[in-house]
């Protein structure tokens, strides 16, 4: 017998091994980070991590690609020739700061709205809200304009928090789960490690899209909705529960505002506000004593059908408004059932079976718990009929009150915050009233007089000037957009061009692709990024931009800071902003630099603070106007919010304290030697009913999320948007401009009623166009992954069955698609699971050539391609001439799952139209092959 070879089946992978938290997506999972002769060797999920348990996605694990991509910026550089041209020269950061202090500094003193400041997917937003606020410029806000603010305000507004990040489905628990708009980039592992509980528990998925991809392939059923339906859909949803009785009556008047007296007199000033007492409370009458008292009152026990006259006027619990409302015959299902693209036995259906689970296979935990009321409960009802959505039904202009209704949907189910429902996570729940309102007052030399963002309660709070023009370059918080609890990051670079409402000097941005795929029309951004006045002079006249590699954007700035890549650097995941919470447990986390740059760049956090500093800006500078920090990893440390409180919750004091606690100077190595992050478990009793339950609230103040208890009603009747409708109606100080009036009044119904969110009489563009990231992809910095790449190197425009039939489209087969704003010519394919009135693609594949050091044949550039060419920042002109921001008129939120095209048959191009020249790269193009070898 001959002899084998010795081989060595299980070599070392890695010498060493550094946790830290992921940032591919939003999921922030845990990474443990093999090293190899001090280099990266590969990358694997954490197992004692609390969001992944070890699971790693393949973003994830590309994360090793990021950090060798050859698209890095490599030093700071400044602009030397026309913007647009790509002619940078490399400056050593001394001479950048200065640049950048010199002229920042001149606009401080002078006028500092003149600063525009606005971040992309950071992950630190309220650290650089902070500066921005330090500094006094208005101008401040992250991307969630784009992307998420229907989501976030819609649920804070109705129910003190929202799907996304911020809560999660009662996975243990759940026997029905409908996703709506769900796709697969954001918050990818834990969902899937969720629906894989579903799935083995044999609980049922229904997925709600126009696209079946990713979970809604894998749902049990599919409902392959019109986009921009979804509202319509859920409304006739609750107009079947409610004519049904099927509803939780016991969880209506215990914990919402249904039982809460609305003054019900057309003709009184106050018609549609709630009345109170003298201490502002809700008023709602008692079942026992059959009078009005405060709704928390110990013992009370609110009455729906409630009513009261009192000095000529009629109230009533705003509970008949709910059944009024939705019991009218226009919510049918077959009343909406060709708008939405469902049939109306399937809508019934789906009530029937909402019904079913929620009351026939209602659970009880044997929890005791104690409300807000005094009352002591022996068990926790759950109705374990759980919901989740995302950008889908977001980002449409009809978007914040689909939102809205999906939450009251949830809540006349009893099914929030309840075993086997929708469940927060912390800092979550907590009432709007907790959450500032927006600030604007800007005076030089000073900081702006409170916080940019947050959230407004009535007219009084809007970010308006003494004449009534919008303090905010992006006009957010006007009449236009009354509740943009996230600004208007998409209006920026537009407003500024016109000078509407008032001419900016420097633009800075952070990781924002403005110039490609984060604008609404890419063509029309980059003529305003480049075109000049009649003295020959940029029309926007500084742009300051920073960003970790060579995007489309960084040809346009004339200022570039080089940020990490965020193996390099220091990140707080922190409870005061996007924290990695479960529904059962506080946790918060850290990156730290695990490898040290090879390369003349510094972590963008720490870069503000050095110019913090030079600039002299309170929170930044001590009283002798020294540095306060010596960078971000100073700041997370020290820096405290309010007394004992700071930007990390555990290891405070001498290492022992959570939540609140003095400074620990070894913090940062306590959460390294934890694996990256800290967790706070909440107790068993308090896991449920949070908004009401006093032991998580007392639990929440020891945590530092709030200083006293906070319980409050969920608000399915909405008094701040009555309010509004109220000033449109001619009442109150502060009214809207007339032009302006009616949208007000629409727009701002306190209960949400769906409107159509697209314009197309005349039925000239009569299909529906809509982009989805990818599960491997997540923002434009991950589609330039040289393993990622492989995935989605391309994107084709997927057909439905019977557009594509009727076109004679076949394979390989090119189409022209029209919008009212613009054409693309793409490769087209064929999709069977796809609503019949839409097409779609993958978004931020494409690529613009010489860009992300990309060849100029790669794939992402002559055969990807972005549907933003037909997309428009403005409306077209409506009656009175003027033209609107192509966004939700609630909050902004930019509307571009909006858009209605027009598609024919063309002959191929040689590669997408249109085709732009290939940008000049400050950082050449990549190897033909990427190879490494880590260690010996």
């Amino acid at each position: 017998m001959s002899k084998q070879p010795n081989i060595d089946t299980s070599p070392p992978v890695s010498d060493e091994i550094r946790k830290t938290t992921c940032y591919m997506c939003a999921c922030r999972c845990g990474i443990n980070v093999h090293m190899k002769g001090g280099k990266v060797a590969y990358i694997e999920g954490s197992r004692d991590h609390p969001i992944n348990k070890g699971v790693l996605c393949a973003k994830g694990s590309a994360g090793i690609m990021q950090v060798n991509a050859p698209s890095r910026l490599r030093s700071p550089m400044k602009r030397v020739g026309p913007r647009g041209s790509g002619e940078f020269e490399e400056i050593s950061w001394d001479e950048a700061l200065s640049l950048a202090t010199s002229r920042l500094g001149k606009i401080r003193k002078e006028a500092p709205e003149k600063l525009a400041f606005f971040t992309g997917r950071d992950q630190s937003q309220s650290f650089t809200s902070l500066w921005a606020q330090s500094f006094g410029t208005p101008n401040y806000a992250a991307h969630g304009g784009f992307c998420s603010v229907n989501m976030a305000a819609a649920g804070i507004y109705t129910m003190g928090g929202a799907f996304w990040e911020f809560g999660q489905p009662d996975w243990e628990h759940t026997k029905l789960l409908m996703l709506f708009g769900v796709a697969e980039d954001h918050d990818s592992n834990p969902i899937k490690m969720g629906l894989g509980k579903l799935k083995q528990r044999g609980a049922k998925v229904i997925g709600v899209n126009p696209v079946r991809s990713g979970y809604n392939a894998i749902a049990d059923e599919w409902v392959g909705i019109t986009p921009g339906a979804d509202g319509l859909f859920i409304t006739s949803l609750i107009h079947e529960l409610l004519r049904a009785g099927k509803i939780d009556l016991d969880y209506l008047a215990r914990y919402t505002n249904a039982p809460a007296l609305l003054n019900s007199d057309p003709n009184d000033a106050e018609f549609g506000l709630f009345l109170r007492d003298d201490d502002g409370k809700m008023l709602v009458i008692d079942r026992k004593s059959g009078k009005p008292t405060a709704f928390d009152k110990k013992g009370v026990q609110p009455d729906l059908r409630g009513t009261l006259r009192r000095a000529g006027v009629t109230h009533e619990a705003a509970f008949h408004s709910v059944a009024e409302t939705y019991l009218a015959p226009e919510f049918a299902p077959e009343a909406v059932a060709e708008r939405c693209g469902i049939e109306p036995q399937t809508i019934r259906r789906i009530a029937a079976e909402l019904a079913r689970v929620a009351f026939d296979e209602a659970i009880s935990l044997p929890i005791e718990w104690t409300d807000f009321r005094g009352e002591t409960h022996s068990e926790m009802i759950g109705r374990p009929v759980s919901f989740h959505a995302m950008r889908g039904i977001s980002a449409h202009a009809n978007g914040f009150q689909t939102c809205r209704a999906l939450h009251i949907l949830q809540i006349l189910l009893g099914s929030v915050e309840v075993p086997g429902g929708f469940r927060f996570k912390p800092p979550y729940p907590k009432p709007v009233e907790a959450h500032p309102t927006p600030h604007c007052q800007s005076n030089p030399m000073a900081p702006l007089d409170g916080p940019h963002l947050g959230f407004v309660r009535g007219p009084e709070h809007l970010a308006l000037k003494p004449d009534g023009s919008a303090a905010r370059i992006d006009k957010a918080f006007t009449w236009e957009n009354p509740m943009s609890s996230h600004g208007l990051m998409h209006m920026v670079i537009s407003n500024a061009h016109a000078g509407d409402p008032y001419k900016i000097d420097t633009l800075f941005l952070y990781m924002a692709n403005m110039a490609w795929n984060s604008s609404m029309n890419t063509k029309s951004v980059i003529d305003m990024l480049t075109d000049r006045d009649d003295n020959g002079e940029y029309v926007i006249p500084n742009i300051i931009y920073s960003d970790a590699y060579s995007s489309e954007m960084v040809a346009y700035a004339d200022l570039i800071l080089p940020d990490t890549t965020y193996l390099e650097r220091h990140d707080c995941i922190s409870l005061l902003d996007r924290p990695i919470c479960e529904a059962d447990a506080a946790a918060d986390a850290i990156r730290w630099p695990v490898i040290e740059p090879d390369r003349d760049v510094r972590g963008f956090q720490s870069v503000l603070c050095d110019l913090g500093a030079r600039l002299g800006l309170p929170n930044f500078t001590n009283p002798d106007g020294s540095a306060k920090y010596k960078d971000y990893a100073d700041y997370i440390v020290n820096h405290e919010r309010k007394p004992g409180i700071g930007p990390l919750s555990a290891f405070r004091g001498d290492g022992t304290e959570t939540g609140r606690g003095s400074v620990n100077s070894e913090q940062l190595d306590r959460y390294i030697e934890n694996g990256g992050f800290a967790v706070t478990h909440i107790p068993d009793s308090a896991r449920y009913y949070k908004p009401w339950n006093m032991e998580y609230q007392e639990w929440a103040v020891g945590m530092g999320l709030f200083d006293t208890p906070q319980p409050y009603l969920f608000s399915i009747y909405s008094e701040p948007m009555r309010k509004f409708q109220l000033a449109a109606e001619g009442h109150g100080e502060r009214q809207p401009p007339d032009h302006l009036r009616k949208q007000v009044h629409d727009a701002m119904r306190p209960l949400p009623v769906w409107e159509e969110a697209t314009d197309d009489e005349g039925g000239e563009y009569p299909l529906h166009a809509l982009t989805q990231r990818p599960m491997a992809m997540y923002h434009s910095w991950g589609s330039q992954n040289a393993w990622l790449r492989q995935i989605h190197g391309r994107n084709p425009l997927y057909v439905p069955t019977k557009v594509w039939e009727a076109h004679g489209f076949q394979d390989g087969d090119w189409a022209r698609v029209t919008s009212r704003s613009g054409e693309i010519v793409v490769p087209v394919a064929h999709q069977a699971a796809l609503n019949s009135n839409t097409v779609w693609t993958w978004n931020a594949i494409g690529k613009r050539k010489g860009a992300w050091a990309l060849d100029d044949n790669a794939p992402e550039a002559t055969k990807g391609f972005l549907l933003n060419h037909l997309i428009d920042e403005l409306l077209p002109p409506k009656g009175d001439g003027l033209r609107y921001s192509n966004s939700d008129p609630v909050t902004g939120q930019a509307a571009w799952f909006d858009l209605r095209v027009k598609i024919e048959k063309c002959a191929a191009p040689d590669e997408p139209q249109p085709a732009f020249s290939s940008l000049r790269s400050p950082v050449g193009k990549g190897p033909k092959d990427l190879a490494w070898k880590v260690g010996s």
